[in-house]
């Protein structure tokens, strides 16, 4: 049975519990009115009762009752109010839950609202496009095996992001920057990508990139998409060939954390309004800054410090992550 098929939209909330034995579903008029700062579990209403109720043993979680049904960018997702006794182990076990099930689902503590204006700040490659800038770069220098085992490392925080990026860069040396243009046309958007930016749009919230990539890129995105800002690295260009430098202080993780920082204080948004979202070790700093850090389909160094998590679905599963 689907949690769809359990689902009461009147009169919310409501009192709802799984029976271990059963796996049936009490639901009783709830008098318990949720509060901000209620620790709440959100599923799809995709999830079977048994899953729900496998994810309620993992993680150590006892629900209490179902808060809100909300459909967003045509999905329909549902809090519910849960009971634990260590918040971060549980979060950390919904976490990987729904990593090893190939479901989204997430326990969060007092999230930003989507109802109010707030910032959101998303790391570039592989997070708002699907590509590495670098790496297709360097495929089209002719070393994209070099470039790539580098970046895979980097990403995984085996290496300071700053030397790999220069030593990345070097290589690129002597190549004609018509080799941008090639990757920029046919750029991929990250799935989910507009439609995520177009209703957090609607709720005035300011949206920016801050990447270790290049502005080439960061600003084509933010041009074409109608972004508030974006930061990133310029790489050098002489009579039309890269030169293998980056020009000023790289944008690393620090920079990153920066960014949302300005932004915040430039558009007067509240601390508790911003969100943070990348997928490598040098997104980090820049989530633990923000109210809320999500790791989009990231690397392990990421998944273990995130707020929440999105490991399948598109960008825009981040609106059923906000209240």
């Amino acid at each position: 049975m689907y949690l769809s098929q359990q689902l009461i939209t009147n009169s919310l909330p409501v009192a709802f519990s799984l029976n271990e034995q059963t796996v049936n579903v009490s639901i009783t008029a709830s008098s318990v009115k949720p509060t901000q700062k209620t620790i709440e579990l959100v599923v799809f209403q995709e999830l079977t009762l048994q899953q729900l109720l496998a994810l309620q043993q993992a993680s150590n979680i006892t629900i209490t009752s179902l808060n809100t049904i909300n459909t967003r960018n045509d999905q329909t997702s549902c809090r519910f109010s849960i009971n634990c006794n260590n918040y971060i182990n549980s979060r950390k076990a919904v976490a990987q839950f729904a990593l090893e099930n190939n479901i989204e689902a997430a326990l969060l503590n007092d999230v930003p609202q989507l109802s109010q204006p707030g910032l959101l700040v998303m790391d570039m490659d592989s997070t708002t496009i699907e590509i590495e800038c670098i790496d297709e770069i360097a495929k089209l220098a002719g070393v994209g095996e070099q470039v790539s085992e580098v970046t895979e490392r980097a990403m995984l925080g085996e290496l300071d992001f700053s030397e790999s990026l220069h030593q990345r860069v070097a290589t690129l040396a002597g190549s004609s920057e018509n080799i941008l243009a090639d990757v920029v046309e046919n750029i991929p958007l990250m799935s989910g990508l507009e439609s995520l930016i177009t209703e957090l749009k609607k709720h005035n919230w300011r949206i920016a990139i801050a990447s270790g990539g290049f502005t080439y890129f960061a600003d084509h995105l933010k041009t074409s998409l109608g972004l508030d800002a974006a930061f990133a690295n310029t790489l050098e260009i002489i009579n039309g060939r890269l030169t293998g430098k980056v020009l000023g202080d790289v944008v690393d993780a620090q920079v990153k954390a920066d960014s949302l920082a300005v932004l915040s204080k430039k558009y007067q948004i509240d601390a508790s309004q911003t969100v943070a979202m990348g997928d490598g070790a040098n997104d980090l700093v820049m989530m633990a800054a923000a109210s809320f850090g999500v790791a989009f389909h990231a690397k392990p160094i990421v998944l273990a410090q995130a707020d929440a998590s999105i490991n399948s679905q598109g960008l825009d599963c981040l609106l059923h992550w906000l209240a």
